[in-house]
């Protein structure tokens, strides 16, 4: 499935997917058409046609025969027939014509990835119809000129140039609203939404998607209302606005039903499965496999009445072979072979009849990858072979590399799969070949990363180990186009991107054990906890700050332990200051056993009752992670342990490990702080600062979107202690503790504690993170925006950030990225928050402790280590005590 899902990230790393009606998860997403100068709103052709064409005009029939060829997915021959075309326009002194020709040639050549020629065709365009605008303006020139904008937008954005590719839209904008034309600025508006949204520009995005919904409702029903809805709810599902996909999706069906459009009928009701399937995704992340099966369930139904309508028109049957297809990937993964075996025949005869095409390519990929996961159905290797091979032949008549390289590497894959290590070594090296000669690195570092699985499967270590961090290149150089540009990767990342660190990272401690193995190994788990980070924003907004070793050699007593989970082992590197910087150390526990233990540990840990079970786990955790080192940390004199957690030990506080020989908890004897990478932290004392806060809450119980938040009475309290131990605070409580109010307050003042009691929740969907205000719901993005607003408006940075209510969302094993991801967005230094909700007078004492010491001039650690000392003197059950954590700056 990787593979399918990566060509996805291939096409669209290429161009953004906004003008779609036809979604195929796990096949071609069909691709930005050409312009046209009069534009079919949301139409899945966007090719211009010459303006005032000639009858009998050899350039206008050629620019018109390029289009069918463009659209079929013929791209080498559309690319021809513009060639001949320019000359045409050239030769009879045609400038307007020429220069649409030259936009639709950039098309063309951004789908062979032949950047450089797209770049000369797109600046000719540009360059022709500036000169035309000066000489003679119109309206034609104008609307082709916003049209070619449109087109060198794309492009930029095709490679990397983000904001770039939002400035240019923003120009095309401006024509589009002296001309009128609503049709054309809505879609432009979502070229700059998905361009704000990978910016992190969050707000913005989504406040520009709401415009674009406004203005499509009020329109009259039609088609292309039906059409631009569906359009716009493939791009909320693409930026991962999973609620709001389907509500939309829902008014497109609910329209073209109105209108009888038979077309917009099946788009919507394929982009509805879609959705549905995107949800299901989200559901089992989420540990909630239940809601997982209804979406599943709903997946299925909607693309079989996809299929069912599409089907009974000609111009519709490639909708219902992209249902079918879709449908027999979802049956697969669930396992439902029985089912998916009665769809075969169907696909298959509709398959074999399809003109050669990219899309026809992909379709015949996504096929065969479906198979391969049925071969031990009675489903014959040789049939999927057989597959490949054709979509290998298409692609190469086609003279198309990219398809080609991902349906040989596909075939690597299987070879891989059946054995034929040295079939699926050549086939694989002949993808990259493809695949580099085109520059195509979201393409290539599936391929060495392939090829490192099958050298080492091969016991050829070096050359795998070379594979590998090719792989690992590739994926850092991607960092920005990856997620940003990549709709799909959201749902894919734990097959497709997060195992090729994991699996670097195994090999190099595998191999001989000497620092440069353990620097890289280090350096790569940084890497995946920014992938991480950027994965669960679905925006390149996580960038490193610092040197690692700069930063270890700066801080002489800290210590900072990289605990990695391996499947077979826990690797432990830790990195001290001075000479002898870097050690590991490797414990035999499988994966499993260790996040069984994690999982049975955050179970008891928020019921007070169990202390002797999570003492008993904990002081297994604790002989795993921190008893080999104890040693080295004495003799080091080292006060204060950093921790860059890894899978199931972020969901618990490092501060409940438990010494069973001196009988101590972790945190009596050190000083503790986690981060989610050290090249994030740019730590730094506070100083002799005087601390001033703004401090909220909600005592009262609430229901806000359908969640129930009980009371919280100790909250008054809480606060007066907190201002009892500053000189200078601010507070918002109950009805006054609004998102405006909160806003209004930060960006109009330097404050440099902002803290907030309130119900919230930590999840690894981000729609699922977020803090309680009075009767509304303040997400990790709203978050962002609004301190992102406060920092561009006042130069101060808040140097601590806490929440003293939260929890991490039940069942969900990666709920932990949202705090991390609310640490690392909420631009404070430091992040100081619960992992479970403690409202007991234990928690006011505890805050009021923290700030006394805090105030005392001590480190942010040292002061939350004294804070919960305090509390476990009085109170000695994890529960009361051991809740709160410390991410980030720990000084």
């Amino acid at each position: 499935m990787r593979f399918f899902k990566g060509f996805l990230l291939a096409l669209l790393t290429t161009f953004f997917c906004i003008y779609l009606s036809l979604f195929c998860d796990s096949s071609h997403k069909k691709a930005i058409g050409f312009v046209k100068s009069k534009i079919q709103f949301f139409s899945n052709s966007e090719t211009q046609f010459a303006v005032n064409p000639i009858p009998g005009s050899k350039g206008s029939n050629l620019l018109q025969e390029s289009q069918v060829l463009y659209e079929s997915g013929r791209y080498l021959e559309a690319v021809e027939f513009l060639k001949t075309a320019i000359l045409d326009f050239k030769a009879n002194n045609h400038q307007l014509n020429q220069a649409i020709a030259l936009s639709n040639l950039s098309l063309g050549y951004q789908q062979l990835g032949q950047w450089q020629q797209a770049t000369e065709a797109i600046t000719q365009s540009i360059q022709l119809l500036q000169t035309l605008e000066n000489s003679s303006s119109s309206r034609e020139i104008a609307q082709v000129f916003a049209q070619a904008m449109e087109v060198r937008g794309k492009l930029e954005l095709a490679r990397g140039q983000i904001e770039t590719a939002l400035q240019t839209w923003q120009e095309a904008a401006k024509i589009y609203q002296q001309l009128d034309d609503t049709s054309a600025l809505i879609k432009n508006r979502i070229n700059q939404a998905q361009a704000m949204q990978a910016l992190g520009n969050y707000l913005q995005a989504r406040n520009t998607l709401n415009s674009v919904q406004e203005v499509l409702r009020k329109q009259a029903n039609s088609s292309l209302k039906a059409r631009g809805l569906t359009s716009l709810g493939n791009v909320l599902q693409s930026l991962g606005y999973l609620k709001y996909s389907q509500k939309i999706l829902e008014e497109s069906l609910l329209v073209a039903r109105e209108v009888y459009d038979i077309n917009a009928q099946s788009n919507a009701l394929l982009s509805l499965g879609n959705t549905s399937r995107a949800q299901r995704y989200t559901e089992l992340s989420l540990g909630n496999s239940k809601n997982a099966e209804v979406y599943a369930q709903r997946a299925i139904k909607f693309y079989q009445q996809a299929t069912q309508i599409a089907s009974t028109t000609p111009t519709t049957s490639i909708i219902s072979l992209q249902a079918q297809l879709n449908q027999l990937r979802l049956l697969v993964e669930q396992n439902q072979l029985s089912i998916a075996k009665a769809l075969l025949p169907q696909i298959q005869s509709q398959i074999n009849y399809l003109p050669a095409s990219r899309t026809t390519v992909n379709m015949r990929i996504n096929f065969a990858e479906s198979l391969s996961k049925m071969v031990e159905y009675d489903i014959p290797r040789e049939n999927v072979a057989r597959m490949l091979a054709q979509a290998v032949e298409m692609a190469n008549k086609l003279q198309d590399q990219r398809s080609e390289s991902y349906a040989l590497g596909t075939m690597g894959e299987l070879y891989e799969q059946t054995g034929q290590l040295s079939d699926a070594k050549n086939v694989t090296q002949h993808a990259l070949r493809k695949a580099e000669s085109i520059n195509a690195q979201d393409i290539t570092y599936q391929w060495h990363w392939q090829l490192g699985r099958i050298l080492q499967k091969q016991s050829d270590i070096p050359a795998a180990t070379v594979a590998y961090n090719q792989a690992y290149n590739a994926l850092k150089s991607l960092r920005n186009d990856l997620v940003a540009v990549n709709p799909d990767v959201q749902f894919s990342f734990r097959e497709s991107v997060e195992p090729v660190y994991r699996q670097y990272v195994d090999l190099l401690l595998k191999s001989t054990d000497n620092t440069d193995n353990l620097v890289q190994a280090r350096e790569v788990i940084e890497s995946l906890q920014l992938a991480e980070l950027n994965n669960f924003f679905r925006s390149p907004c996580v960038q490193p700050k610092v040197g690692v070793d700069e930063l270890v050699e700066k801080q002489k007593s800290t210590a900072v332990i990289y605990p990695i989970i391996l499947d077979d082992r826990l690797e432990v590197i830790t990195s001290f200051p001075g000479q002898d910087k870097i050690y590991r150390h490797t414990t035999k526990v499988s994966k499993d056993v260790l996040d069984n233990t994690v999982e049975q540990l955050q179970k008891d840990l928020p019921i007070a009752s169990r202390e002797p079970d999570v003492k008993q786990y904990s002081q297994q955790l604790y002989d795993w992670l921190i008893k080999p080192i104890e040693s080295d940390l004495t003799n080091k004199n080292i006060k204060s342990l950093v921790f860059v957690l890894d899978g199931s030990l972020r969901n618990i506080p490092m501060a409940i490990l438990y010494d069973k020989q001196q009988q101590k908890y972790l945190i009596e004897k050190y000083a503790i702080a986690l981060t989610p990478g050290l090249q994030l932290v740019d730590p730094k004392p506070l100083g002799n600062v005087a601390l001033k806060a703004l401090v909220a809450g909600i005592e009262g119980e609430q229901v806000i979107e359908g969640k129930s938040f009980s009371s919280l009475p100790n909250v008054g309290k809480e606060l007066r202690q907190v201002q009892a131990g500053l000189k200078k605070s601010e507070q918002l409580l109950n009805q006054e503790f609004t998102k405006k109010s909160l806003q209004n307050k930060i960006q109009s003042n330097p404050f440099s504690v902002v803290h907030l009691a309130t119900h919230g929740q930590f999840s690894s969907d981000p729609e699922q993170t977020y803090i309680s205000v009075w009767k509304d719901l303040l997400k990790v993005k709203e978050l962002d925006t609004l301190l992102r607003v406060r920092v561009q408006n006042r130069p101060e940075t808040i140097e601590l950030l806490v929440l003293s209510a939260c929890k991490t969302a039940t069942g969900d094993k990666r709920a932990a990225l949202g705090l991390a991801g609310v640490a690392v967005q909420g631009g404070a230094r430091s992040t100081i928050a619960t992992l479970w909700t403690v409202d007991d007078e234990s928690t006011s004492n505890f805050m009021g402790e923290l700030y006394r010491q805090l105030n005392a001039g001590v480190t942010k650690a040292a002061a939350l280590q004294k804070a919960q000392l305090a509390i476990l003197a009085q109170e000695h059950r994890p529960y009361f005590w051991a809740p709160y954590i410390l991410v980030g700056n720990w000084l």
